[in-house]
């Protein structure tokens, strides 16, 4: 993994290293984009919401669901890859600024640590539905919903292995 070392800083461990990083990218007026998801196998439909997530604001804070989250989301058989690899691929893309895993089903709190002036989605959700949502809009901030890109969906790509 010494390949990666450049990506570790990246992976944020805790609230409290949460905490130090938001002081730091608000003390610089920095617009804090929240998404999340699984991101159990990353493909063009992750990589189109995320880049496009990151176009709203000039961080982008991806939540990512523990495997024990996925797990009761998503079934016994996955997640597909365990979520330091997925951590590892996130953090690896350029336009994502910080990963922080949660082992909550919703990542209601961690939106609430993070207080983000956007908070997006990708477009298999109205904006009624999305988890935070009032929150961020009661505190100032925006709401966007990233159209689905068709074709890439990870459920149908496992499928049709």
């Amino acid at each position: 993994m010494d390949s990666l070392a450049a990506y570790k800083h990246k992976l944020i461990n805790s609230k409290i290293d949460l905490q130090s990083l938001l002081a730091r990218w608000y003390l610089k007026d920095e617009v804090i984009v929240f998404t999340n998801g699984c991101f159990d196998v990353l493909h063009l439909g992750h990589l189109h919401v995320l880049a496009s997530a990151k176009a709203y604001g000039t961080k982008l804070i991806v939540g990512l669901n523990s495997d024990a989250s996925v797990m009761r989301l998503k079934g016994n058989s996955r997640p597909i890859f365990d979520e330091q690899v997925r951590s590892w691929q996130l953090a690896a893309l350029a336009f994502v600024d910080a990963i922080i895993i949660f082992e909550e089903d919703t990542p209601l709190n961690l939106i609430k640590a993070i207080k983000p002036q956007v908070l997006v989605k990708g477009g298999d959700y109205k904006i009624s539905e999305i988890v935070g949502a009032s929150f961020v809009t009661e505190n100032s901030g925006e709401v966007k919903v990233i159209p689905f890109l068709e074709g890439f969906s990870t459920t149908n790509i496992i499928g049709s292995v």
